[in-house]
């Protein structure tokens, strides 16, 4: 991992906190004759640094499943297994191994998720397995705790005076307008929360009398953020993106708005760009598209779209 010195960026990692209750809960599914236990959650809540916490200064083997390697029978185990491998010659290999964690379970080819489910069963080998909500997960991984074989703890995004602190620690005291906005634009995802405040550090302003510091303007279209609203920001589809930069400068608007192109609203919905709530008002699908979709326009387009 790579960290970037420049002013603007947050040094990392942040404090651990706010998890101390799950990270003894984890801490104890890894002892006396208990097997382990299934991690979920949201995207950016926490997960991943939540069990390095727990089985800090333990021996434990560890493995990730990845988008690149789905297709790869047993990749995720390719440093821990000889080659060529069967299943039941995987799960011998593997039942010496004391603890394992399988991060991003999501992403497990099928050959590695049934490797994961077979430990479980056997029970030789405690387990820490990680997933991320709102991806498909294999069979043999949902299994683990839809079976009953392993507990699931189920991760919540970081609760608000949390999350306030984490941002104490990366930039001081912030008020209360400049925190409520950095907490909306990354909607509980904690990368997402250090990229902006990487971001906006430097344009931090001291708030006269209070020991406080505030960011007003626009979310500033460092590359880390641009990465993040990559989806909206490299739609190279014109109608697409510019009913993506009319929601960003217009939302909500009805979907039988004469102008709106309702197949490319469908579009939009099924990639997860857009949502459209009960009443048929059609929004962008996350708070941070807006602001870099706004940020992201000229002048000319901006005072088109505006008006």
């Amino acid at each position: 991992m790579t960290y970037e010195t420049d002013a603007t960026t947050l040094e990392l990692p942040w404090p651990f906190t706010g998890r101390e209750d799950e990270r003894e809960l984890v801490r104890r599914s890894l002892t006396g004759a208990r097997r382990g236990m299934v991690v979920t959650g949201p995207a950016g809540c926490g997960k991943t640094r939540l069990v390095a916490e727990a089985i800090r200064g333990t021996d434990c083997a560890r493995a990730a499943g990845t988008p690149e390697s789905r297709t790869t029978p047993f990749a995720a185990f390719a440093h821990l297994l000889p080659e060529p491998v069967t299943l039941h010659g995987a799960v011998r290999s593997l039942s010496g191994v004391r603890t394992l964690l399988v991060d991003d379970a999501h992403l497990l080819d099928d050959a590695s998720a049934a490797l994961v489910h077979q430990l479980a069963v056997h029970g030789r080998t405690r387990l820490l397995v990680v997933t991320t909500g709102g991806f498909r997960v294999p069979g043999a991984i949902s299994r683990l705790w839809t079976g009953e074989l392993l507990p699931r703890l189920a991760l919540e995004p970081l609760p608000e005076e949390e999350t306030d602190a984490l941002l104490t620690a990366g930039a001081g005291p912030l008020d209360a307008l400049t925190a409520n906005r950095l907490r909306r634009l990354s909607r509980g995802d904690l990368r997402l929360l250090r990229d902006l405040l990487g971001a906006v550090r430097g344009l931090l302003t001291p708030v006269p009398g209070t020991g406080e510091r505030a960011w007003r303007g626009p979310v500033p279209l460092t590359p880390a953020v641009r990465e993040r609203a990559a989806a909206v920001l490299g739609r190279t589809c014109p109608p697409e993106r510019e009913t993506l930069d009319r929601l960003a400068f217009a939302e909500p608007l009805p979907p039988d708005q004469d102008d709106l192109d309702l197949d490319v609203l469908e579009v939009l919905e099924s990639d997860g760009l857009i949502e459209v709530d009960d009443r048929g008002a059609v929004r962008l699908a996350h708070p941070l598209y807006g602001p870099v979709l706004r940020a992201a326009a000229g002048r000319l387009r901006a005072r088109r779209l505006a008006g």
